[in-house]
């Protein structure tokens, strides 16, 4: 069997589900699991009614409920021409959509809102697309049955950034996915979502409809999954910073997995761990180009020296400097402590035998983490920094990849430089504003003029 999953842009209105049910009737042979996100924009409505509700502005949440109503009734009448099961699917939306606004009622009358709160609301999107899909699906003959995630994606109880719980997620995969699949059906999902063993609504966090579909994958011990979206794959850079990015036809898991953590928006960081654990092929494709090459993630792609360039255009470096480092056993367990009690996970870091420096993507915690930091030491930050990440499976194997890399950034000043433990990833921290030209110049220097593209599929 093979995981099929749809970002919200590939579900985004009547036309995107009509193409997306066009790939899934294609690939009924593999029997696919199909996991979709929420209508493109509608879980930043969510939040955002969410937010507005707890700060009592009721009638302006209450009419954005509305307008997401309209969205997905309009959808649902798009796809299904059967008169009778628009009205049956569509009451069922609507009982949702009141749910939905009874809920935004009981925050404007608390007056503020809870991670949980928050979990339960935005976790509707996916409920709402995965319905929705199941009825244009069956209007197009593909026998499609709704399954709710969160009976199958059981998570901790870390609201907004839940941790899913493999073993119980692997056992109820199997109790709720398999029988649909050996009848000839195809379940269908939400991502994103999932619930705790109590049965209270999570979420996985921003991009986490990805990580669900690769933890359901690695449940099933799927042949494939296949992540669609609205860009031909994974490319050598941002195409909106480098326009003349190219195409990864073949990637190895390290490599996708770095480029994901360090910038590349086309996955979510934590998709390709549990298919690397399986050995699980990852294909990345276009729903609006299906006959595209796409982008396969899989152990065994060309070794090169370097296969693509990221960025983060915006990071936070603390520097702790601190005697107490000398030949102190512990000290850096100690620093980490802080972190990990604060919540607040470290992308770079640099030490030397007096000082350590570490950049933040999500300073959310920044002030409660300085506190404790600065009970060891001197503690500073700078704000205004962004990330380059060079990166390749070959980058360190005897090549001159990362002497070019120094090379194309001419006079951009370097704050800090690393080098992965892997050897995969040179991870540079400059200006923020130099992020931009430095992905341009170095872009230029590994792929510029490489004919087909240095990434491009090699043997």
């Amino acid at each position: 069997m093979i995981v099929v999953k749809f970002g919200g842009t590939s579900v985004g209105d009547a036309a995107a589900i009509d193409r997306a049910a066009a790939i899934v009737r294609g690939r009924m042979p593999g029997r696919p699991l199909v996991v979709v996100s929420a209508m493109s924009g509608a879980t930043n409505a969510l939040i955002a009614i969410s937010e507005q509700a707890s700060k009592g502005h009721l009638v302006g949440a209450v009419r954005s409920v509305e307008v997401l109503r309209e969205k997905h009734l309009q959808a649902l009448a798009d796809l299904v021409p059967d008169e009778t099961v628009v009205r049956e699917v569509g009451a069922e939306l609507s009982a949702s959509f009141d749910d939905l606004a009874r809920l935004a009622e009981a925050l404007s009358v608390l007056g503020y809102l809870t991670a949980r709160s928050q979990d339960a609301i935005a976790a509707q999107g996916e409920l709402l697309s995965s319905q929705l899909v199941v009825a244009a699906f069956r209007a197009r003959d593909i026998p499609a049955e709704f399954v709710d995630a969160r009976q199958v994606m059981i998570t901790n109880d870390r609201y907004g950034r839940a941790e899913p719980q493999v073993d119980a997620i692997a056992e109820r995969a199997r109790e709720r996915f398999l029988p649909i699949l050996r009848e000839g059906r195809i379940p269908v999902t939400g991502g994103f979502i999932g619930a705790t063993s109590e049965g209270v609504t999570t979420t996985l966090g921003r991009g986490g409809s990805d990580y669900s579909a690769s933890l359901f994958g690695a449940a099933l011990q799927a042949d494939a999954i296949e992540i669609w979206t609205d860009v031909d794959g994974m490319l050598t850079a941002d195409p909106r910073v480098v326009p003349d990015a190219k195409l990864i036809e073949r990637i190895r898991f390290d490599e996708a997995s770095e480029l994901a953590s360090f910038g590349a928006k086309v996955l979510h960081p934590s998709t390709i761990t549990p298919a690397v654990r399986r050995g699980i092929p990852v294909y990345v494709y276009n729903s609006r180009r299906p006959e595209g090459a796409g982008t396969l993630i899989t152990s065994d792609a060309p070794r090169r020296p370097v296969s693509a360039i990221a960025a983060k255009p915006s990071t936070t470096v603390v520097k702790l400097r601190s005697a107490r480092m000398l030949l102190a056993p512990g000290f850096l367990r100690t620093v980490f402590d802080i972190f990990e009690r604060h919540r607040t996970s470290i992308d770079v870091i640099a030490t030397s035998e007096v000082s350590i420096s570490v950049t933040l993507d999500d300073a959310e915690n920044l002030e409660a983490l300085l506190v404790d930091l600065r009970a060891l030491g001197d503690v500073s930050v700078d704000r205004g920094r962004g990330i380059v990440s060079v990166v390749g499976a070959g980058l360190t194997d005897g090549s001159n990849a990362m002497a070019r890399a120094f090379a194309a950034l001419g006079d951009a000043r370097v704050h800090m430089a690393s080098v992965s433990a892997t050897g995969i990833n040179l991870t540079l921290v400059l200006d923020a504003d130099q992020v931009t030209p430095a992905m341009q110049r170095l872009h230029d220097a590994f792929f510029g003029g490489a004919p087909g593209g240095a990434a491009g599929s090699a043997s």
